[in-house]
């Protein structure tokens, strides 16, 4: 290789390596200069947490269970001759629902019927006997025995008989129809359902250590998710003398007026428990609190402190927003309309940052503006129109 061509190419690499030495020192200086850049205001609404009295209440969740309630079913077998209802009918107690065929039994019944009067007629006459001293005490004790047995026997037919009807057994709604005529039932086969629906049960729990404060009378409000904008009210009708074991839960049932019976038997039900006195507690709105799977947080507002730029000349102050957030974890209470309880994690008075959650981060500075700031309230109301 000739000395001419060995300067060429260090002359070359000298080139190159310049360019791509000033390209890779540009990029380094330009991410630097953004890097020191602070991230830019984000703008959104705040409110300080604030201390409101509440109701005094207990939440659960149970289900709804008839006052009467049964899968009215056959006591024997035998063919269906006639059904006496419509699904969805409304009976009183004792009315005729189902009839099977019953015309052996019915036989039967007039044989035992013609046996218990020949009976009571063959008492009569040795009564008659007796008293003219034709026969012994003992047959007039025979006879009356007779006489009593053929009753007995007429009873249990009539008993018999009667199971070949199926009644309501007490005031209610009647389901859907599972039989037709002519259909052969099985004994304890289903027939129909039957639900009393006015007045409703609610069945539900709660830990051991509400046990005290708990007693029948206190006033309860349930919500069901089928009518979620309205809210039934009852009052406990009992609690369970014992505590499960297992659970260390005890069971409470509370009663519910249901005259346009729209509350059904087994629905899921959301029970609140008005407990007497108020409850003081520390509320911020709704929207203020990010839930994530790993917790629930707000972000906080607080004063930025100004610092001096390094790069900025002696008693210059760097230009830079005053406000910025910071994420906390707190645990979160009962919810009522638009407000959320803290139970611990925020101090009444903390400001938090009520919007614009979603572009926010540890040490974000905001610009607080309320202004266009829905207001929360305890009962909101839809607009009107």
């Amino acid at each position: 290789m000739s000395r001419r061509m060995v300067i060429m190419l260090v002359l070359s690499a000298v080139v190159f390596g310049g360019v791509f030495g000033m390209k890779w020192f540009g990029n380094k200086a330009m991410n630097d200069y953004l890097n020191s850049m602070p991230p830019p205001a984000v703008t959104v609404a705040s409110a300080a947490a604030e201390v409101m009295q509440w109701p005094n209440r207990l939440k659960a969740v149970g289900s709804l269970v008839a006052v009467n309630g049964a899968d009215l079913t056959a006591e024997v077998d035998g063919v269906v001759s006639a059904i006496h209802f419509e699904s969805g009918d409304t009976v009183k107690r004792g009315d005729l629902l189902l009839t099977l065929s019953a015309a052996s039994e019915q036989g039967e019944l007039k044989r035992l019927q013609a046996q218990a009067e020949l009976a009571e007629l063959n008492r009569t006459r040795k009564e008659q006997l007796y008293k003219g001293k034709s026969i012994s005490k003992a047959e007039l004790d025979t006879a009356e025995a007779e006489t009593h047995v053929a009753l007995a026997a007429v009873e249990a037919q009539k008993g018999r008989l009667a199971q070949k009807s199926v009644t309501a057994p007490f005031d209610g709604k009647l389901g859907i129809k599972r039989v037709n005529v002519g259909q052969y039932l099985g004994m304890g086969a289903a027939i129909v359902t039957l639900q009393k629906l006015d007045p409703i049960n609610v069945d539900f729990s709660l830990p051991e250590h509400y046990l005290s404060v708990l007693a029948p009378g206190l006033v309860v409000s349930v919500e069901v998710d089928a009518y979620p904008d309205q809210t039934f009210q009852g009052e406990i009708l009992a609690i369970e003398p014992r505590v499960n074991p297992q659970t260390r839960n005890f069971d409470l049932r509370a009663r519910l007026a249901n005259p346009s019976q729209q509350l059904k038997p087994g629905l899921f039900a959301t029970v609140a428990i008005t407990l007497p006195g108020k409850n003081e507690v520390v509320v911020i709105p709704r929207s203020a609190v990010n839930y994530t799977s790993y917790g629930d947080s707000v972000f906080v507002v607080q004063q930025k402190a100004k610092a001096e730029s390094e790069d900025a000349a002696p008693g210059t102050e760097a230009k830079g927003v005053e406000l910025e957030v910071l994420q906390r974890f707190v645990t979160l209470g009962e919810a009522r309309g638009d407000f959320i309880a803290v139970t611990s994690g925020l101090d009444e008075g903390t400001e938090v940052a009520t919007t614009g959650l979603l572009k926010l981060r540890n040490k974000q500075p905001v610009v607080i503006d309320n202004s266009n700031a829905p207001r929360p309230e305890i009962q909101p109301q839809p607009p009107a129109g």
